[in-house]
């Protein structure tokens, strides 16, 4: 073990063309991850499985008994929470940018920094994520680049085995064991991190050269109460229905709805990448969630309970989008289930004993969640409701419900096109067209989530990459978006 840290440090100054591998196993036996005191193997505590039981009895009941009165009441309810949910949207989009002018560090000034790249099944990509992190303009004697594989993951190791790494560069094996997650194989890179800065890329990442000097800036000007900022991810253009909503939905996230909580000074699920932290906060509460799929989304919070800040700023990182049905379903079911892991563990937790913590996690949390269940049942109800009125079955469907629809669509819209042009992307309106028949998909992967949360908690979605080079159409759709990658 003292060998393997003399290697690493040795890592900050390394020669160029020197591999660094570091196998982290002990007498290869399998390890379990240590879970946190109140973390996600505990799904719901026995005070919220008895309210939940308590919850649907009363519905139950209350449906047997009034059955249209309950119908009207929970109605009532879905429409304003789901007006409440677009009305912030919409408010967020009108929130300008906090100012942020940074004063740029001089090499000398600048802290050490460990990028961690947790891979799993990325073969295909190691030779370009290598080379997107070479660009980035940093000092190579205090940068640390630590690529986390599993051990089962051979096909990866080879790869990276067959690439001569730049300086700093090094790989680790995580110990084999359970939960096979991210966040696992994050801690293990926590622990042989040397830098003051942590940062977080995948696999597809692209980060923009200047993103850890804008960081590293940030964090020098504020206190030490500022853990974390993120990083805008932006997906590069497709013009196929699926990643055209996808890169959509980004951009509202990451260059409206996220800058306005940072601005309102709210707490915020992170992205699953380009989040850059402090090291000592991220070891003051322990690491990550080994046993949430959304570890992003859980860290953002639990930093926040310890009475630190998020921020976001401002270079971007690049990534792929999913491109069929096939890849997005299984990666958005993922997500729903973190986010109700995240909403689990927290609901119960210190983020609910303050107004601002708590209306953080309805924001961001139960509200999209509900939205996510809810919205193709309801859009199915909403054209049998019009198709049986127009054939004079039954009554048409309620003024308020199209309005609600209407309303959402706005919203949405108002904050796509301000996040296209904060992005600098061309204005465009049929992806904002389009949104309103992207919604429902996402109940597809609510769905599966549900049952995943209940029978699967930790089983970990993988999605596939590809390289940039296998899309001949990129350098083209980039030019025309006047776009270019980092």
């Amino acid at each position: 073990m003292a060998r393997e840290e003399r290697d690493q440090r040795r890592g900050f100054g390394a020669k160029p063309g020197v591999k660094h591998r570091i196998k982290v196993q002990e007498n290869g036996a399998a390890q379990a991850a240590a879970p946190l005191p109140d973390g996600a193997h505990r799904r719901l505590s026995r005070g919220q499985m008895a309210g939940l039981a308590i919850l649907l009895a009363l519905l139950l009941l209350l449906a047997t008994l009034q059955t249209h009165a309950t119908w009207e009441a929970l109605h009532m309810l879905f429409f304003v929470g789901f007006m409440g949910h677009s009305g912030v949207k919409l408010v967020a989009a009108f929130t300008p940018r906090a100012p942020m002018t940074p004063t740029s560090l001089p090499d000398e000034a600048l802290p050490a920094y460990t990028i961690i790249a947790p891979l799993y099944r990325e073969a295909a990509v190691a030779a370009e994520l290598v080379a997107n992190l070479t660009r980035l303009d940093y000092p190579r004697d205090r940068l640390q680049v630590l690529i986390a594989l599993e051990a089962n993951d051979h096909e990866t190791q080879a790869a990276f085995a067959a690439l001569d790494l730049p300086a700093g560069f090094q790989v680790l094996i995580a110990p084999p064991g359970s939960p096979q997650t991210k966040p696992r194989a994050c801690n293990v890179a926590l622990g042989r991190a040397h830098g003051d800065l942590v940062v977080i890329y995948d696999a597809e990442d692209a980060p923009h050269p200047g993103q850890l000097r804008e960081a590293a800036a940030r964090f020098a000007q504020d206190d030490a109460s500022l853990a974390c900022l993120q990083a805008p991810l932006r997906i590069e253009p497709d013009p196929r229905f699926l990643p055209d909503q996808f890169a959509l939905e980004y951009a509202v996230l990451f260059e409206v709805f996220l800058p306005a909580l940072a601005r309102w000074r709210l707490a915020f699920p992170l992205g699953g990448t380009s989040n850059h932290f402090r090291a000592d906060a991220l070891r003051a509460i322990g690491g990550w969630d080994p046993y949430n799929v959304t570890e992003d989304a859980d860290i953002g919070f639990r930093l926040a309970a310890q009475g630190y800040r998020l921020d976001v700023i401002t270079r971007p990182t690049l990534e792929t989008s999913p491109a069929t049905l096939k890849i997005w379903t299984p990666q958005r079911a993922r997500w729903i289930k973190g986010h109700l892991q995240t909403l689990a563990v927290h609901a119960r937790g210190r983020v609910m004993h303050t107004p601002r913590g708590a209306a953080a996690l309805i924001l961001t949390l139960a509200l999209p969640l509900v939205s996510s269940h809810l919205h193709g049942p309801l859009f199915l109800w909403l054209l049998v409701q019009w198709a049986g009125s127009r054939l004079d079955l039954w009554a048409a469907v309620p003024a308020m419900d199209w309005m609600l629809v209407f309303f959402g669509w706005t919203c949405i819209a108002i904050a796509g096109a301000e996040a296209q042009r904060r992005a600098g992307h061309r204005q465009r309106p049929l992806p904002l067209l389009g949104a309103i028949f992207y919604w429902p998909l996402q109940s597809l992967a609510a769905a599966k989530a549900l049952s995943q949360f209940i029978v699967a908690p930790f089983h970990w979605d993988k999605t596939p990459h590809t390289p940039r080079s296998a899309n001949p159409l990129l350098p083209r759709l980039l030019a025309r978006t006047g776009r270019a990658l980092p």
